[in-house]
């Protein structure tokens, strides 16, 4: 579903991203995990065109988007949910979802969304800003979902997040993923959470790929030392 094959990404003359690469089948998570200043939210960044690249491919359910505009990537089937949710704080939070769905003819918010994030339809008409970080999360992803995407990229979902609300996205993530058939992308610190959503872990230190296995053959302690050292 997207493939990913030796991207570089520089910040001015800074070498952020070397040449990584990787795959992403259908339905599947990976989890990109390493600590701050490594350069995941750069990759992610680049993945969804935020950030242009300096070499390598981004290929999505078989189309070169490499060098594809943000909202061309999202027409074609990739979501993203930035570091710090930055939804709209003055918009109510139907209008929030809403703002996700302008290429939808029917503008109504799907019901699915309301059932997983039931909390969403009790606030849903109150401003985005007066939100806890946690509901401001599943908004945020709510309003990435109704796009329909084929590729979910989550930027530090976790982050200023309770460790119950963690758990509730978590769970609400599987569900989504498991009923509406999307790949997930997420970067993240947070190993529990990794490991509840994750099936393939990929540590980045340095801006390249160190260490990588399925949720089956990784060692939790080894993904550990990567993110504490």
């Amino acid at each position: 579903m997207l493939n990913v094959n030796q991207l570089n990404v520089y910040y001015g003359e800074s070498h952020v991203v070397r040449s990584i690469s990787f795959d992403v089948a259908k339905g599947e998570t990976v989890a990109i995990m390493g600590r701050n200043g490594m350069g995941k939210s750069t990759l992610l960044k680049a993945l969804i065109g935020i950030l242009p690249t300096r070499g390598g491919k981004v290929t999505l359910d078989g189309r070169d988007v490499t060098g594809a505009p943000t909202f061309t990537r999202v027409a074609a089937g990739m979501g993203f949910v930035p570091q710090g949710r930055m939804i709209f704080p003055y918009l109510t939070v139907e209008e929030n979802i809403l703002s996700g769905m302008e290429n939808a003819k029917d503008k109504t918010v799907p019901p699915y969304i309301y059932e997983v994030f039931p909390v969403l339809l009790e606030m849903k008409h109150r401003r985005g800003g007066n939100l806890s970080g946690g509901q401001q999360q599943q908004l945020a992803i709510a309003r990435a979902l109704v796009s329909n995407p084929k590729v979910l990229v989550l930027d530090e979902p976790t982050e200023g997040i309770q460790p119950s609300i963690i758990k509730d996205i978590a769970r609400a993530l599987n569900k989504l993923k498991a009923e509406r058939g999307f790949s997930l992308v997420v970067s993240e610190q947070v190993l529990s959470f990794a490991m509840d959503v994750a099936d393939r872990f990929l540590i980045i230190e340095k801006g390249e790929i160190v260490h990588e296995g399925a949720k089956g053959e990784v060692n939790p302690e080894t993904i550990h030392g990567y993110l504490t050292i």
